[in-house]
C-alpha cells in the first residue's frame, strides 16, 4: 500500500513535468482505436457492393498496418521511457540511499508504468469513441455513403484490439524499467546530472571522410530514384537496397556533422562567442551519443510522412479531378474484331470466339436481348487497326538509338494501334476532344502518358516517317496531340495513330469501340439500366463474345473508394510516424532540461538575463527539431519525385496543392510540439 501511496504521489507530481509524455499516449491510444474502428462504422452505411468491397479490402489492409503502428508506437512508449528515467535518476539514488531496495524501486516504476498506461488507455479510449464518430462522417462522406440510418456506435472489437495491443506494449516498458533499475549504480545516480556525455568524434579528419562518404552515398541513392529510375526499378531488390543505403548515408550524416558543427563553428569566433552562442553549442555537441541515432530515426520517419502524406493526398486529388475530363461519357464498350483462324492455335481462341469476332457490339447485344437503342443514346462506333509493318520500332526513325539508351527494356515489337481520322473524329466529339484534319500523306500521334509521351515525342521531332501498305506518312505535328479512346480514372494512353481513311483499306479491324450516354437522367435509373447489361453476362459468355465494358459508374466508385483507401492509410501512417518523431524529440528535450538546471542557473549567477538565457534554450530545442526536418525535407524533394514517377498516370495537377497541405500539418503538429516543449522546458529551467 505504501509503494501504491508513493507511485501515486510521483504521478500527481510529474503530471505537469509530463504532459506531452501523458497527451501523445492518449493521441496515440486514441488514433489507433478511430482506425480500427472504421469497421463498425461503415456498418449502417448504404453503399453499392462494389464501393462495399472496397471498404472490406480497406479494412483489411488498414488491420495489417495496425500491426507496424504498434511496433512504432511501441518502440515511442519504450524510448520515451528511458529519457524519463534519466529525468528521476536522482530520485532513485536518494531512494537507494536511504535504504530502499532495487526490487521496491522496481515495483514502484511498475505501479507508476500501470497507472499512466491504464489512464492513457481509458482517456484515448474516451477520445477516441468522440472521434471515430467524426471519422464515419469523413467515411461515409468520402465513399459518398447515406448517413440517414446513422447512429452512434462503440466498436467492442477495436476497444479489445487496443487494450491488447497496448497492453503489451507497457508490459515490455515494464520489464525495460525493471532492467534498467537493477544495473542502476548508486554513485551514477546521484551524479547523473552533473555529467555530460562525451563527444567520441574528436578526430575532424575522420568527421571529414565520414561526411564525403555520406555525401556521395547520399548522391548516388537521389541519382537513383531520378535520372537513373528506369534502371533501378528493373528489378525489385534494387529499391531496397537504396532505402537501405539512404538509411545508412542519413545515419553517416548525422553522424558526421555532430563531430563537425562544434569544430567548424569555433573557427567563426564573432558568433561563436556571441550571447550564449557558445554555450547553446557545446549542449549539442555534448549529446552526440544520443543525437546521432535519435536524429536519423526520427529523420526517416519525418522522410515517410512526407512523401505519404502528399503522394497519397495527390493521387487521391488527381483522380477525382480526372473523371471528368478521362471518363466523359456514361459507357464505353469495347470488343476484339475479326480474329484470323491461324491465331486459333497461336492465342488459344475457340471456333466459336473466331466466328463471334466478326460481329458487331450491336449485334452481340442484339442477339442476348439488349437493344442499344432503347437504353442509349449519343452512339458512336469506331474501328481501330493494326499490322506488322508498323511496330513501336518503326515508329522511331532516327531516334531509335537514343531512345534506346534510355529505355532498353521498352517492348519495340509491339504493334502499333491506328485509327482513322473520321473515325477519331467522331470519337473525339463524344469524348470532349480535340478534332483533327490530315493530308493524304500525314499521320499524327495522341497520348496522354507522360513517359511514352516524351518517347513519341523524340522520334516526331526527328520528323520520323511510317508506312503503311506500301504508302509513306509524315508527322504533321512535331509532337503528341493529347487525347484517349479507353474511358478510365487515369493517363494510360501510350500512343494513338491517326492516319487518313484510305490508308487502312488493306489492314484488318482489330477493336471495335462503342461510346453512348444512357437514356435515364437519375444515378437510380443509370444504375438499372448497367445491372441490366450485367444480367446478360452469362448469355454473352455462352456466345464467346469478347466483349467488355467500362462505365462512368464504375469508374468513379472505384475512384473514390481507391482514393480513400490510400488517403486513410497514408493519414494512419503520417500522423503516427509524426506524432512519433515530435514527441521523441519533446520528451527528450524535456529530460535534458531537467538535467540542465543547474548549467541555467550558472548562466544566472554570472550575469546572463532570462531574456538571453530563454533565446539560448529556444535555440537549442529549435536545432534538435529542425536538423532531422531539414535534412528529410531533402530526402522528400527526390522520394516525391519518385513517388510522382510511379503515379504519373494518375497525373501531377494537384501535387502542389498537396504538398501545401503538408506543410501545413507539419507546420501545426511539428511546430506545435516545438513551442510546448519550448515553454515546458522554459519552466522547468526556472523551478
Amino acid at each position: 500500500m505504501m509503494l501504491f501511496k508513493l507511485a501515486f504521489k510521483n504521478i500527481k507530481k510529474s503530471v505537469s513535468d509530463y504532459a506531452i509524455y501523458f497527451f501523445t499516449l492518449v493521441l496515440g491510444v486514441a488514433i489507433f482505436y478511430v482506425f480500427n474502428a472504421i469497421d463498425s462504422q461503415t456498418a449502417m452505411m448504404k453503399v453499392s457492393e462494389s464501393t462495399r468491397d472496397i471498404i472490406d479490402l480497406m479494412l483489411n489492409m488498414l488491420s495489417g498496418v495496425s500491426v507496424f503502428v504498434s511496433f512504432v508506437l511501441g518502440f515511442l512508449i519504450i524510448y520515451a521511457s528511458r529519457f524519463l528515467m534519466k529525468r528521476r535518476n536522482k530520485e532513485f539514488g536518494i531512494y537507494m540511499t536511504l535504504g530502499m531496495s532495487k526490487g521496491k524501486i522496481s515495483k514502484i516504476l511498475v505501479v507508476e508504468t500501470f497507472l499512466i498506461g491504464l489512464l492513457s488507455l481509458v482517456v484515448g479510449l474516451l477520445l477516441g469513441c468522440a472521434l471515430s464518430q467524426v471519422m464515419s462522417v469523413i467515411v461515409a462522406n468520402m465513399f459518398e455513403a447515406d448517413l440517414t440510418e446513422f447512429t452512434f456506435v462503440i466498436s467492442t472489437e477495436a476497444i479489445v484490439k487496443t487494450i491488447i495491443y497496448f497492453g503489451i506494449m507497457y508490459l515490455l516498458v515494464m520489464i525495460f524499467n525493471t532492467i534498467s533499475v537493477s544495473r542502476c549504480k548508486l554513485i551514477d545516480l546521484i551524479n547523473a546530472n552533473k555529467k555530460t556525455e562525451t563527444v567520441k568524434l574528436k578526430n575532424p579528419y575522420l568527421c571529414i571522410v565520414i561526411f564525403i562518404i555520406a555525401v556521395v552515398i547520399l548522391g548516388y541513392s537521389y541519382y537513383s530514384v531520378t535520372i537513373g529510375v528506369d534502371n533501378l526499378l528493373r528489378e525489385t531488390w534494387q529499391i531496397f537496397l537504396i532505402i537501405g543505403l539512404g538509411a545508412l548515408g542519413t545515419f553517416l550524416l548525422f553522424f558526421s556533422l555532430s563531430g563537425l558543427v562544434l569544430r567548424v563553428l569555433q573557427h567563426f569566433k564573432k558568433f561563436y562567442y556571441k550571447g550564449l552562442n557558445s554555450f547553446t553549442i557545446k549542449q549539442f555537441s555534448s549529446k552526440i551519443n544520443t543525437t546521432v541515432f535519435s536524429m536519423t530515426v526520427i529523420c526517416l520517419m519525418l522522410f515517410v510522412t512526407i512523401c505519404v502524406f502528399s503522394s497519397c493526398m495527390s493521387m487521391k486529388n488527381a483522380m477525382t479531378a480526372n473523371l471528368k475530363e478521362l471518363a466523359p461519357v456514361d459507357i464505353e464498350l469495347a470488343k476484339t474484331r475479326d480474329i484470323p483462324r491461324e491465331f486459333m492455335e497461336e492465342y488459344g481462341y475457340s471456333e466459336q470466339q473466331v466466328n463471334n469476332s466478326y460481329q458487331s457490339i450491336e449485334d452481340d447485344l442484339n442477339s442476348v436481348g439488349f437493344d442499344v437503342n432503347n437504353y442509349y443514346k449519343d452512339i458512336v462506333s469506331i474501328n481501330t487497326y493494326t499490322t506488322d509493318e508498323l511496330t513501336v520500332r518503326d515508329t522511331l526513325g532516327s531516334a531509335y538509338n537514343e531512345v534506346y539508351k534510355k529505355y532498353p527494356f521498352m517492348t519495340y515489337d509491339a504493334v502499333e494501334e491506328i485509327v482513322t481520322i473520321s473515325d477519331y473524329n467522331k470519337a473525339a466529339k463524344v469524348l470532349g476532344l480535340d478534332t483533327y484534319s490530315l493530308d493524304d500523306d500525314e499521320y499524327l500521334v495522341i497520348a496522354d502518358y507522360d513517359n511514352m509521351v516524351s518517347v513519341r515525342n523524340m522520334a516526331l521531332k526527328a520528323s520520323a516517317t511510317i508506312t503503311i501498305s506500301g504508302k509513306t506518312y509524315y508527322p504533321k505535328y512535331d509532337k503528341c496531340m493529347d487525347g484517349f479512346l479507353e474511358i478510365s480514372n487515369s493517363h494510360v494512353n501510350d500512343g494513338i495513330f491517326i492516319v487518313p481513311d484510305d490508308a487502312v483499306s488493306n489492314l484488318t479491324v482489330e477493336k471495335e469501340y462503342l461510346y453512348a450516354n444512357y437514356k435515364a437522367d437519375t444515378d437510380e435509373g443509370k444504375q438499372e439500366i448497367e445491372d441490366l447489361l450485367l444480367s446478360k453476362s452469362d448469355a454473352l459468355e455462352n456466345i464467346e463474345s469478347t466483349l467488355g465494358a467500362s462505365t462512368r459508374l464504375s469508374i468513379y466508385e472505384g475512384s473514390v473508394g481507391l482514393g480513400a483507401l490510400v488517403t486513410f492509410i497514408g493519414l494512419y501512417l503520417g500522423v503516427i510516424f509524426l506524432i512519433s518523431s515530435a514527441a521523441i524529440l519533446a520528451l527528450k528535450e524535456l529530460s535534458e532540461a531537467t538535467e540542465n538546471k543547474e548549467r541555467f542557473k550558472m548562466l544566472r549567477k554570472i550575469g546572463a538575463d532570462e531574456k538571453l538565457i530563454n533565446k539560448a534554450l529556444f535555440r537549442q530545442i529549435a536545432i534538435f527539431f529542425l536538423a532531422p526536418l531539414v535534412v528529410a525535407i531533402i530526402h522528400s524533394i527526390f522520394g516525391i519525385i519518385f513517388c510522382n514517377y510511379i503515379l504519373e498516370t494518375f497525373g501531377n495537377e494537384s501535387l502542389l496543392l498537396a504538398i501545401v497541405l503538408t506543410a501545413v500539418f507539419l507546420v501545426v503538429i511539428y511546430g506545435g510540439y516545438l513551442l510546448i516543449t519550448y515553454y515546458c522546458s522554459k519552466r522547468i529551467i526556472k523551478e
